[in-house]
């Protein structure tokens, strides 16, 4: 089984101003972010998307493409689940979930509004465990499902990992100045 750790941090996101929101999440938002065996999950989701966004035939530096490979996602705010423990078991709020695929947000977009770039994926729960798969980016269906996972995790530990989030005080994929 694999080890999952919860993670609560400030948003790198820009603050954003839309004609019809004020101001969505921005750096003082903090967000929901997770480990998985020690590895961020926005590293395992760069790794399995790189020879996609290869193929689309994005011109990029390979410093460019490695910066917006990490950079793709960000973590749900923390204002916006308002459960997180039923969602992070598989049972999201509507606006968060798929019905179609059965499929949960894990991760948003790194611009702040998690519905512009979501991650998303198949949260299933058994008496003692928790299992994440079938990843997926909803917007390039053609990518079908992403080589992540699936991950499955003890459901004690996950459920002790969810209520105790890691507290950082820094995205801990954000590069110093």
């Amino acid at each position: 089984m694999q080890q999952i750790e919860f993670l609560n941090y400030p948003s790198s996101a820009p603050a954003y101003q839309g004609p019809e929101e004020s101001v969505s999440q921005g750096p003082e938002e903090s967000v929901w972010g997770f480990r998985i065996d020690g590895t961020d999950l926005r590293v395992s989701v760069a790794e399995a998307t790189r020879a996609l966004w290869t193929q689309e035939g994005h011109e990029q530096t390979p410093a460019e493409r490695d910066e917006f490979l990490l950079t793709q996602h960000d973590g749900l705010s923390l204002s916006e689940i308002d459960d997180p423990v039923r969602h992070f078991l598989g049972d999201p709020d509507p606006e968060f979930a798929n019905s179609a695929s059965g499929s949960t947000v894990v991760l948003g977009c790194s611009c702040g509004i998690w519905g512009c770039w979501p991650l998303m994926a198949r949260i299933t729960t058994a008496a003692g465990t928790v299992t994440w798969s079938a990843f997926r980016q909803p917007f390039r269906k053609q990518w079908g499902e992403l080589a992540i996972g699936p991950y499955v995790f003890d459901r004690a530990a996950y459920k002790t990992a969810l209520t105790r989030p890691v507290r950082l005080t820094a995205d801990p994929l954000a590069v110093p100045d």
